[in-house]
């Protein structure tokens, strides 16, 4: 997988964590500057997902930004906020894992 790909991949993800973060401390304040500042980031790392899709094409940064969200979101959930995952719904994370590992997994002779 391209470097330059990870890398923003890895911003993107912060910047998206960061945003729902935040739009979860608005459901906790009511702030309307939270709701603002969440609504940035979310911005931010939309247009952070352009340079992502011109990297590893629309599939691959679509994808790979789902999973990691899916996944490091829920750890976020888990410490902040102490919300807690199903046996099933843990699988279902644990897939999105192995579906990932599956997509980023260098291909031989492909694109």
């Amino acid at each position: 997988m391209n470097p330059v790909f990870l890398i923003w991949l890895g911003a993107a993800m912060a910047t998206f964590l960061a945003a729902a973060t935040v739009s979860r401390a608005y459901v906790s304040n009511n702030n309307l500057w939270v709701l603002a500042a969440s609504l940035a980031l979310y911005c931010l790392g939309n247009l952070m997902m352009v340079k992502l899709m011109r990297e590893g094409g629309l599939g691959m940064a679509i994808s790979a930004s789902a999973i990691a969200q899916l996944v490091l979101i829920n750890v976020i959930a888990f410490f902040l906020f102490g919300e807690r995952l199903s046996a099933i719904q843990m699988a279902g994370v644990a897939l999105g894992v192995v579906s990932m590992a599956l997509m980023l997994y260098p291909a031989k002779g492909g694109v």
